[in-house]
């Protein structure tokens, strides 16, 4: 059994004639004929009345075929709809994945301005470490990941998609709060508030005591980046963060933030994927978008002030602006 088949066996049906159902098609009178006929023959069973000539009474078996070609016509349009919508990235979905603190600060408006063009692709996402999302990338349980200071590895595709330092933060009461700069070494005999031991960002700071010779004093760890800057606030020690996920308490005093000296201080953040693994058109469109909005990062007056009331809308509470789309973002 064909699809052409039915077609031509629902236009008899639905035109009452062979002639008008050959015009519908666009065939032949006589294929027309020869298909239902051998539909009839592949069904075991007549499918039309012959009785009375010029009519094309359906018989018990043609109703019954009937309701079933429409409806696996109907499929068909459906299917093949689907089908051209995902190829361009208009369905399906999108598995990304991210670290903590750009899934936060980063990632909202970079999905925010993907929705808007894409509404109909679910994205997932999966946090972690940058070394485990780069293993993710090779087993294919994401699509893309966005990670810190990505890896200039042959079999990686990467690009950059904000600037960023670290900075160290304090409560506005803590003795150091008043410099705009300080070195490693006068950090020491401070407690601090690191993640935990597998984090890039503690890994960076660790390193930079070591090569300054004074004790890493830890006073509360494996916590996230939001419990960092609470009990940072609550004077509980002081930490170092990117300077995006603190911009809002800097601004209302709630945190002070100093540059670190002694510490290599950029992070970047790099939008990465595997050059051997075939994209999907949604995660290719998802690089576009995001590339785009990089841009604005680097150039703000490239948005306009259209775009610049979404960026506030997006910027002005991250953890709300997750949520934008809750039917199609899955956070962890």
């Amino acid at each position: 059994m064909e699809f052409q088949q039915l077609e031509m066996f629902v236009a008899v049906v639905e035109e009452g004639s062979v002639r008008r159902a050959a015009e519908r098609v666009f065939r032949t009178a006589p294929a027309v004929s020869i298909a239902v006929r051998k539909l009839e023959q592949e069904m075991g069973a007549p499918l039309f009345d012959r009785s009375q000539r010029h009519r094309h009474q359906l018989t018990a078996s043609g109703r019954l075929l009937y309701s079933h070609a429409t409806r696996i016509l109907e499929m068909r349009k459906v299917a093949m709809a689907a089908v051209r919508d995902t190829s361009r990235g208009q369905h399906g979905n999108l598995r990304i994945g991210t670290l903590e603190s750009t899934s936060l600060y980063l990632l909202p408006s970079l999905i925010f301005a993907f929705n808007e063009a894409h509404p109909g692709v679910k994205t997932e996402v999966m946090c972690g470490n940058s070394e485990r999302l780069i293993a993710a990338l090779g087993y294919r349980a994401i699509e893309l990941a966005l990670v810190a200071n990505a890896p200039d590895e042959p079999e990686l595709d990467r690009h950059l998609i904000m600037r960023d330092e670290l900075v160290l933060i304090t409560s506005p009461r803590h003795r150091l709060a008043s410099l705009q700069q300080v070195q490693v070494s006068d950090l020491a005999g401070e407690f601090l508030i690191v993640q935990g031991t597998k984090s890039a960002l503690r890994e960076r700071i660790v390193q930079a005591f070591q090569e300054s010779d004074i004790p890493f004093n830890v006073s509360v760890e494996n916590i996230a980046i939001e419990a960092i800057k609470r009990m940072v606030a609550e004077e509980l020690g002081i930490g170092c963060v990117p300077l995006m996920c603190v911009r809002e308490e800097a601004a209302r005093g709630e945190l002070t933030t100093i540059k670190l000296e002694g510490i290599s201080s950029d992070w970047n953040l790099w939008l990465v994927r595997r050059k051997d693994h075939a994209l999907s058109a949604a995660a290719r469109a998802f690089i576009d978008a995001s590339l785009a909005r990089a841009r604005s990062f680097e150039d703000p007056s490239r948005s306009g002030p259209e775009e610049s009331e979404k960026q506030s809308r997006v910027g002005t509470d991250n953890r709300q602006a997750i949520a934008v789309h809750p039917r199609r973002v899955i956070h962890c």
